[in-house]
């Protein structure tokens, strides 16, 4: 343990103890779902709600492994991932661009404060009759509203990263002469690195919901329209047993991007195993 007059001490924390958070997580963690789904078995079953549209939990698990034996399941998955990561992929480009373009000029933060005030509340729902007009029920119209949703979520983050750099620091590489791309490469970009990955995990999230919305709503093939179908037809644990699917490719895609930003930011303070006292 270190410690100064003007820095708190830090204790690194111990293989042991990490070990001990880690396993006491999973443990609750398991709690916890076998708690939701002895819950979700008794709803039915006592006839709290109706069983005919609220299957158990069992019937809904069995009819879940019936779904992984068809290919077309399979299929739908593939659909709804390309759908997000096209989504992602063209927010995350347009808004890295742009954000730190207009992070760096405070003539253009100022200039765009307003009109992005006004357009990041709107939500992307909204826009599926424009995206309808626009582009008609084709995954063109769906990239619309994933692309809506996702880039703000990234640009804000980018915005607040760039505007962090220290002016001290700042102020040094300008008097030892970097240039510009310089000074983005070594100074900008490490300060708002942190912000770009919470951005990311978070707009990944945010992508993956508008891409089953869309499908939902616009039907262009996916889990979203499988889902759809499955409700029109009366299926109900088939509805039941895609939105556990749903939910777990979202945890999935949250683990993922979790983990990448561990891996990118492992020389950051916030990811390396120290406690600030």
């Amino acid at each position: 343990m270190t410690a100064t007059a003007d820095a708190p001490a830090i204790v690194a924390t111990s293989p042991r103890a990490r070990q001990h958070r880690t396993m006491r997580k999973f443990v609750l963690g398991v709690a916890g779902i076998i708690g939701f789904l002895a819950t979700w078995q008794l709803l039915p079953t006592l006839g709290i709600v109706n069983p005919a549209y609220f299957p158990t939990a069992t019937e809904t698990i069995a009819q879940l492994f019936v779904l992984f034996g068809d290919l077309e399941f399979w299929r739908n998955i593939g659909r709804t991932l390309t759908s997000w990561a096209l989504g992602l992929l063209i927010a995350t480009v347009l808004a890295v661009v742009l954000g730190t373009v207009i992070g760096l000029v405070p003539f253009l933060r100022r200039a765009t404060h307003t009109t992005v005030e006004f357009l990041r509340p709107i939500p992307s729902v909204a826009l599926i009759p424009l995206a309808i007009l626009m582009f008609g029920y084709q995954l063109q119209a769906a990239l619309l509203i994933i692309v809506y949703a996702s880039f703000w979520q990234v640009f804000i983050q980018v915005l607040y990263g760039v505007a962090d750099v220290d002016a001290v620091a700042r102020d040094t590489a300008r008097s030892f002469g970097l240039s510009r791309g310089s000074r983005i490469v070594n100074l900008v970009f490490p300060t708002a690195l942190p912000y770009l990955m919470t951005g990311l995990r978070l707009a990944a999230t945010v992508a993956l919901i508008l891409a089953i919305t869309a499908e939902m709503f616009i039907s262009i093939p996916g889990l979203g329209r499988a889902i759809m179908l499955a409700r029109e037809s009366g299926q109900w644990t088939t509805v039941y047993a895609l939105v556990i699917v749903t939910g777990m490719l979202g945890l999935l895609v949250n683990l993922v991007f979790r983990a990448i930003e561990r891996r990118s930011l492992s020389w950051h303070q916030s990811i390396r195993g120290e406690e600030v006292l």
